[in-house]
């Protein structure tokens, strides 16, 4: 059964239903309006209840989490299997676009109604969907249903026919659910925290902005590019032959500026500037207008269908990119926290991306160096430097560890000298003792890039696709992007899909054992709950066991478990 909602806004928590369309078959749907008064509403949405809520029937839909969402608020658990088009069409083509529009268009050489066509173009003059006539909303929803319903048959071929049937039926289906209840849960936040965190860094960004004035003898925004590039080429002269862009300013992204470090040293504070510059505005001071006034907590939405890598990305906030290992990121993390009573629980793969290279590359020395448990990176650097494993040094074990994750992206002698600030022999030198050290990587790196030549795609364990046309490419640049992708993609990839198994089961242990504790966030690596203090030792049992069960691989699983008052102690 296809079914889809028409709300009055795109934020499930405060957008309310207008209709629901119905279609069970080809060529035929149906549209039931939504009356705008709650409780002629509620009667309404009760009638279908039974029918969502029965784990039995098949539930279709383009971005059926929002419907999801949207339906809670109405006391209707969408329950049984699901089939999402949005999703099946992002197993199927990763890099594309999944709306349904153009979806119609490429699969089914139709055009649809356009939703301007009913609201307007997007702006102050938009109406809402309850303000559109309602014949051309029956049309338009009626449509929607018929041409999912076209596609769900077309998509459920193709996912057999290129072995996707258990990541979509059993990996990215269960997933919806789980999301939509994460995403309805929410996460608490300590606004006085975030209030005082935003004063402090304030009052340390002015002092930040005048130490750059300082140095550079002058006043100028430092938040223009243009400036920033007058100011560092033009007034310091900090090197001879500076970049342009195409526009005929200077080049002063971060690249560039941390290339740039050593000659002057109002350049880490320009730096600097930014950085905290950008903490507030997109965290610290954006994040209590994020919070919902019907629960007092921040509501992310989770991207299944984004990241060609199989990663989930989240926005309104953007929980995968706040930053963890400077004082200030911490500052947020602090501001995360239980609800009352409860204690913040966080899990995370420790170095999963290393364990999946030694897997997937069968490296006997880095498969016995997880086996026995030993350190990685010292282990690493005792094997690259000759010496025993309690000689390594805290800044061989940095190099080596900076050369372990950077092996995995393709880094090359250069880019790992800029890193660690030593010369480029040195780094090449680390480099060439590193493949020495672990012939096995060496050996995958070069199967893994032959064998995307011949197929132009790669596969995850669990058999997600990265495609990659450029690895044949020409232009030098564009193949060396593939090349480094056809490394990486399988071993992100990799851990993108235990992850989602290590939810989907903890998921569903939570409902068999009737626990009250949440699942509330997913940042890459890391799952963190909501935990009542009650059912704090069931719950730490269930997450870890799940996640170090999520696949088997020729090297332990390990998730590391803490607990805290909030985000950053639990961490």
């Amino acid at each position: 059964m296809y079914f889809d909602t028409e709300s009055s806004g795109l934020d499930p928590l405060s957008a309310e239903l207008v209709g629901m369309s119905f279609a069970l078959k080809e060529g035929e749907a149906c549209f039931v309006p939504v009356p705008e008064n709650r409780e002629e509403a509620q009667k309404r949405v009760d009638f279908f209840k039974p029918v969502l809520e029965n784990p039995a029937i098949l539930k279709i839909g383009q971005n059926i989490k929002y419907d999801r969402n949207v339906l809670k608020k109405y006391k209707v658990n969408v329950d049984g299997p699901l089939f999402d088009t949005l999703v099946a069409h992002y197993l199927l083509n990763p890099e594309y676009h999944h709306n349904l529009d153009y979806l119609a268009e490429t699969y089914l050489n139709y055009q649809t109604i356009h939703i301007e066509e009913l609201i307007g173009a997007k702006g102050k003059n938009q109406l809402n969907m309850r303000q559109a006539p309602l014949e051309l909303l029956v049309d338009y929803a009626a449509e929607d249903a018929d041409i999912t319903l076209k596609l769900k048959n077309k998509f459920e071929e193709l996912i057999a026919r290129n072995n996707f049937s258990n990541l979509l039926y059993e990996i990215e289906m269960p997933l919806v659910k789980v999301l939509s209840d994460m995403e309805d849960a929410g996460v608490r936040l300590d606004i006085p925290a975030l209030k005082q965190s935003s004063e402090g860094l304030t009052k340390y960004l002015l002092e930040v902005e005048q130490a750059v004035f300082g140095m550079a003898g002058v006043e100028f925004n430092i938040g223009s590019p243009k400036m920033v590039g007058e100011v560092l080429f033009d007034r310091l002269k900090i090197v001879g032959n500076s970049k342009k862009t195409k526009s005929g300013q200077y080049s002063t992204g971060e690249e560039v500026l941390e290339s740039l470090k050593s000659k002057h040293p109002v350049v880490e504070k320009i730096l600097e500037y930014r950085k905290i510059k950008k903490l507030l505005s997109t965290y610290i001071d954006a994040l209590p207008t994020l919070v919902s006034p019907l629960d007092e907590k921040v509501h992310t939405t989770y991207n299944q269908a984004i990241t060609s890598t199989g990663r989930l990305s989240s926005t309104n906030p953007n929980l995968q990119n706040i930053p963890i290992r400077d004082e200030e990121g911490k500052e947020i993390r602090k501001a995360f926290i239980p609800d009352d009573g409860c204690l913040f629980l966080s899990a995370d793969y420790s170095q999963i991306e290393l364990r999946l290279m030694a897997d997937l590359s069968g490296d006997e020395s880095m498969i016995e160096a997880f086996q026995s448990g030993q350190d990685i990176h010292a282990a690493t650097a005792a094997k690259i430097f000759g010496i025993p494993i309690e000689e390594v040094t805290r800044d061989m074990r940095r190099k080596a560890k900076t050369a372990n994750f950077g092996i995995i992206y393709g880094i090359s002698a250069f880019g790992l000298s800029e890193q660690l600030h030593i010369p480029r022999s040195e780094a090449k030198e680390l480099i060439d003792g590193y493949f020495a050290t672990y012939p096995g990587v060496k050996a995958y790196m070069e199967k893994s890039i032959e064998k995307a030549r011949q197929d132009e795609y790669v596969e995850t364990i669990l058999h997600r696709k990265r495609f990659l046309p450029d690895i044949n490419s020409r232009n030098a640049i564009v193949r060396g992007y593939a090349e480094r992708n056809a490394i990486n993609a399988p071993i992100q990839g990799s851990a993108a899909d235990i992850i989602k198994v290590a939810m989907n089961r903890i998921h569903r242990r939570f409902k068999e054992e009737n626990l009250q504790s949440k699942m509330i966030m997913q940042v890459h690596d890391e799952l963190n709950f909501n935990v009542v203090a009650s059912e704090l030792e069931m719950v730490r049992k269930i997450v870890v066991t799940e996640m170090e069960n999520a696949a088997q691989l020729r090297v332990p699983l390990v998730a590391d478990c803490g607990v805290g008052n909030n985000w950053l102690e639990a961490h």
